[in-house]
């Protein structure tokens, strides 16, 4: 689809912590920037070789995504996390006290409609899904 775009997931990991001194309280959040690679179909993409395997791996763990968000959405007892390194990485962003923010970029180029559609209906499943409530957890030193 676009020869110039990275074949891959980005993932920039931001830990912060602070310490009050004078009321002994450390307090500390972390910020997960997420670039997922797009969805290509193999029989549109054309990819050979090694850009195949990429092209099928990047497949796989958006699929593992999408069932993580299906068990998150559907309230299961079992969260498959484990399924992909994307998914497991992602844990603690997808479920428990987080908050979550997911932005789609989609292509207004005709020929790509239906990836814009896969997209946006993928954003439409994620925007269903309740995370629980965001807390504060205050630790006294």
């Amino acid at each position: 689809m676009n020869a110039h775009s990275s074949r891959s997931h980005s993932v920039l990991v931001i830990n912060v912590s602070g310490t009050n001194k004078n009321a002994n309280i450390k307090v500390s959040g972390k910020l997960n920037l997420v670039d997922l690679a797009g969805s290509e179909r193999l029989s549109k993409s054309g990819s050979e070789g090694i850009r195949m395997k990429e092209t099928q791996s990047i497949n796989a763990s958006l699929s593992s995504l999408s069932n993580v968000i299906h068990s998150l959405k559907n309230k299961c007892t079992h969260i498959p996390y484990r399924n992909s390194k994307l998914t497991y990485l992602l844990q603690d962003s997808l479920g428990g006290d987080s908050k979550t923010l997911m932005v789609v970029q989609v292509s207004p180029v005709e020929k790509n409609s239906g990836e814009t559609v896969l997209s946006l209906s993928f954003a439409e499943r994620i925007r269903d899904v309740e995370l629980g409530l965001a807390s504060k957890k205050i630790v006294k030193t």
